[in-house]
């Protein structure tokens, strides 16, 4: 495959089967070239985040991007290839938008507490400034209205009746159901200390919660309690509060996600901008002074000056509605699901960060996975509504961005070996198990975390040797 530009365009130009194919070269995430991806048969995978597409016809075949990519006119004369410029946009459809994509013509509701249209959670991180939800809103209002999608926002279900199929809502509304799909997701979980309801203690759930972050920490002492993806909040501060401090119970950043050994590395490109860490530490009190934080106090006996108490320990689901139903949770509380996103109950079915799910790659281990391109993934819960029975086959891949340094991460678990490529700033890691690759992890090292899990998600073995 090639990038070849056209004028103002830019295309991938492809060969499979002996057959030339044209699409856009910008994938519909975040615009990253797919001409630094991996081709595998007929399908792309995008270098920065994984998204697929299908190199004869544009189609998205896996997330996280949303819309398909425009497919070109290709002719071959005179031994030269041509390709003809086509200015339409295929849109695809995720979950709800599924069903219309499948021609499903009846009545479609979408009903969330938020009050802002679905938008990009993954942005709010690493723009934290952000003006207006309107510009990291997935879809435009008008999309909805076009594909006859009903979006209730700032209503909340209270409970649900699986037997009469209803569904309650806080404002007394009882909407009935013929099959329902359950993604509350989940919600932050908060400290639980003396002081915990003090001012100026924050956690990143929304854009609202983003804009009031970014705005109290300027030219303050901010402290950061957690070391997973709130990482990339210390990291987006760095050149505007007076101090950053994060505080972390294990002994390495990431180490749950990423390992002990990439923890250590993004824990270095944080301390070399001046940012402190106490690890294996905990808070065990917050102070405060007229209201607000002034200092945190940790097991250890430090005592942190701090203005902003931000918290990212972790989340829990939003299923408390569920209470009463026979809808079957895990130990704690996420709806169990089979590998069709079906619950134990006739009818109903769950997706996102509510649901417990089997993964092909862990021996369909049940596993939850609080990414968006897993989230997205389980759109075939929408297929299987409509009886064209689909499993979950994606591959998980996360993505981190730490002072303009992005890490890629390809799943997998049970790993006993690693085997590193580069400096101490290391550009490659893949993770072994009975001497087989079954995760990757890149820091800019395009497009090897693709093209692992590209392999991963095709069945094919790569063998230490090999890695």
């Amino acid at each position: 495959m090639m990038e070849v530009d056209i004028g103002r365009h830019s295309v991938l130009l492809t060969r499979c089967d002996g057959k030339y194919s044209a699409i856009s070269n910008q994938c519909s995430h975040y615009g990253a070239p797919l001409s630094k991806g991996v081709i595998s048969g007929h399908k792309v995978r995008c270098p920065w985040h994984g998204s697929c597409f299908n190199a004869l016809t544009g189609d998205l075949e896996e997330f996280p991007g949303i819309d398909s990519l425009p497919c070109h006119k290709v002719k071959i004369q005179n031994s030269k290839v041509y390709v003809s410029i086509n200015k339409k946009l295929a849109a695809s459809l995720i979950c709800a938008e599924t069903l219309r994509q499948e021609n499903y013509g009846g009545r479609i509701i979408m009903a969330s507490r938020d009050d802002l249209l679905p938008y990009d959670k993954t942005r709010l991180s690493k723009v934290m400034n952000v003006l207006s939800g309107d510009t990291i809103v997935l879809r435009k209002k008008e999309f909805f209205q076009q594909y006859n999608i009903e979006v209730w926002l700032q209503k909340e279900a209270l409970s649900v009746d699986t037997e009469k199929k209803t569904v309650t809502f806080d404002d007394g509304l009882v909407q009935s159901y013929d099959q329902l799909l359950l993604s509350t997701g989940c919600r932050a979980k908060g400290l639980d200390v003396p002081g915990r309801k003090l001012d100026n203690i924050k956690m990143l759930e929304t854009p609202e919660d983003a804009r009031q972050i970014h705005a109290a920490s300027l030219g303050c002492n901010i402290v950061l309690v957690g070391t997973s993806f709130v990482m990339e909040v210390a990291s987006y501060m760095i050149d505007k509060a007076s101090s950053i401090t994060v505080v972390g119970s294990s002994d390495m950043p990431y180490q749950n996600t990423l390992g002990r050994e990439v923890g250590k590395i993004t824990m270095m490109m944080l301390l070399e901008k001046g940012v402190r860490f106490y690890m294996n530490d905990h808070v065990t009190e917050i102070k405060g002074v007229n209201g607000k934080v002034k200092e945190v106090v940790l097991k250890s006996g430090n005592v942190i000056p701090a203005d902003v108490l931000i918290v990212g320990i972790g989340s829990m689901p939003n299923s408390e509605f569920l209470q009463g139903t026979k809808i079957q949770k895990n130990s704690k509380n996420y709806v169990v699901v089979d590998k069709y996103m079906r619950t134990n109950v006739p009818d109903v079915f769950c997706a996102g960060d509510l649901a417990s799910f089997p993964l092909a790659l862990a021996k369909n281990q049940l596993v939850n996975i609080g990414h968006w391109q897993m989230a997205q993934a389980q759109r075939i819960a929408a297929l299987n509504m409509l009886k064209k029975t689909t499993e979950l086959t994606s591959v998980p891949y996360y993505w981190t961005v730490l002072q303009g340094r992005t890490i890629r991460y390809a799943y997998g678990e049970g790993y006993t070996e690693i085997v590193m490529k580069g400096n101490y700033e290391f550009e490659e890691r893949k993770f072994l198990a009975n001497d087989e690759v079954i995760a990757a992890v890149g820091l800019d090292y395009d497009p090897v975390v693709s093209a692992v899990a590209e392999r991963l998600l095709s069945g094919k073995v790569i063998t230490k040797k090999e890695a």
